[in-house]
């Protein structure tokens, strides 16, 4: 809103106006923006949480030896973190931009689903909203993003193109119009991009339109599976945030070089016309996940349940698809992949232990970071563990930050793929 009003104030002369049509102004801005309101409001929002005790059902000391300690801890923090990146983005970001409006559409769709299953863990059943459902839900979203990113003309990119120039170097070139394409970018592969209807060349003339369709499957897969393994991170006190926000920083700097054709044409990427709002809404996101981990960070004031976990993981799914990196999830989002890997796994070998009458299990605890804080003695003495490490019980704050770690080590591996090829 605000975008608009100093562009029309531009044109009478005001002084200042033009520096809305900065990005980095405005990113910047609602950062600091989103913060405040993000710090500002869950303060009140936990004040009138316990009064009303809306509160996360108590964990069992067999699953977490901390548990004890976070009887009557509100839940559903999510919703400040929705409304700290939401309310900046609507007051300086580019309402008319598609990519804006698909990220708006995005924590909205999917936080409210988390919101309804949080809702009947606390009012109706503490098994929540039926997993079906939850899955419905999140694929009907990829479906919309998916066909509304084929369909828009507004979503196009213009594609890099090689050449050999004088002295053995590569000069990147960019095709002159702007088109609909299914390109992606592989990582360390020296011709980086990928277009999925190139994999459908034997379907002649419809390989255009088998392309697309592959990429909406795509865009519907990406969409939950991420969202499904932030959920599954979001399991001790600061850890999906932190891991979120460290994500969130490592997709901005992605979607500004995207956007910048010098940048792009530097690091011989695609160039999207209009990723730049992305970088408004993902410092909104990162400067509300950062406010949150405020009241989040251990001992935890708050949890942001599903409502938080759903949304955060669905944002990061469809910004990875909006600037065709979507094949850099498995290092950007390792840990969220391996969050989901661990409980398939050990789903899978208890299945199969149970059937011969023992009790298998492939680490001490599923999802993996459970695991690491399970104390010595903890486990019934007839489990078959097959990888039991540790041995000694970590302190959560410790496997958070270690987390952290390495994430922040995968985001720079992530960025530095565009070189490494």
């Amino acid at each position: 809103m605000l975008y608009y009003l100093f562009r029309y104030l531009g044109e009478f002369g005001v002084p200042g106006a033009h520096v809305w049509s900065y990005i980095s102004f405005r990113a910047i801005l609602t950062l600091v923006l989103s913060l405040v309101i993000s710090v500002w409001f869950g303060e009140y929002f936990i004040k009138w949480m316990k009064k009303h005790g809306i509160n996360e059902a108590q964990r069992s000391a067999s699953i977490d030896p901390y548990g004890v300690d976070k009887k009557g801890v509100p839940t559903m923090g999510g919703l400040i973190i929705i409304i700290a990146t939401v309310i900046p983005c609507l007051l300086l970001g580019r309402l008319r931009n598609i990519y804006m409006l698909l990220m708006i559409l995005t924590t909205l769709w999917l936080g409210a689903i988390g919101f309804a299953d949080d809702y009947i863990k606390m009012k109706v059943s503490k098994d929540g909203l039926r997993p079906i459902h939850k899955l419905i839900g999140q694929a009907l979203l990829g479906l919309i993003i998916g066909l509304t990113l084929w369909q828009s003309p507004d979503a196009v990119v213009r594609e890099n193109v090689t050449a050999e120039a004088r002295n053995n170097t590569e000069e990147v070139t960019y095709k002159s119009i702007a088109e609909k394409s299914t390109i992606t970018t592989i990582p360390f592969v020296k011709n980086n991009n990928l277009r999925y209807s190139d994999m459908f060349y034997f379907l002649g003339k419809y390989r255009t339109a088998a392309g697309w369709i592959f990429f909406v499957f795509m865009t519907t897969f990406v969409v939950m599976a991420v969202s499904n393994g932030c959920n599954l991170n979001d399991g001790m006190d600061g850890m999906c945030a932190g891991n979120s926000a460290i994500i969130g920083v490592a997709l901005a700097i992605l979607a500004y070089v995207s956007s910048h054709i010098v940048m792009a044409g530097y690091l011989n990427i695609m160039f999207i016309p209009g990723s730049e709002e992305m970088v408004v809404f993902l410092l909104a996101f990162v400067g509300a996940l950062i406010g949150f981990l405020w009241y989040n960070a251990y001992p935890a004031q708050i949890f942001m349940g599903d409502t938080g976990s759903l949304a955060i993981g669905g944002i990061i799914a469809v910004t990875a698809i909006i600037i065709h990196k979507e094949l850099l999830i498995p290092i950007l989002c390792f840990i969220f992949f391996m969050e989901s890997v661990s409980v398939l796994l050990q789903t899978e070998y208890a299945r199969m232990g149970n059937k011969r009458g023992k009790k298998w299990r492939v680490f001490k605890r599923a999802p993996i970071h459970d695991t690491f804080r399970v104390a010595p003695g903890q486990l019934p003495a007839d489990f078959k563990v097959l990888i039991n490490w540790p041995k000694g019980c970590w302190l959560e704050s410790k496997i958070t930050v270690r987390f952290w770690i390495i994430t922040i080590i995968l985001a720079a591996l992530t960025i530095v793929t565009l070189k490494i090829r």
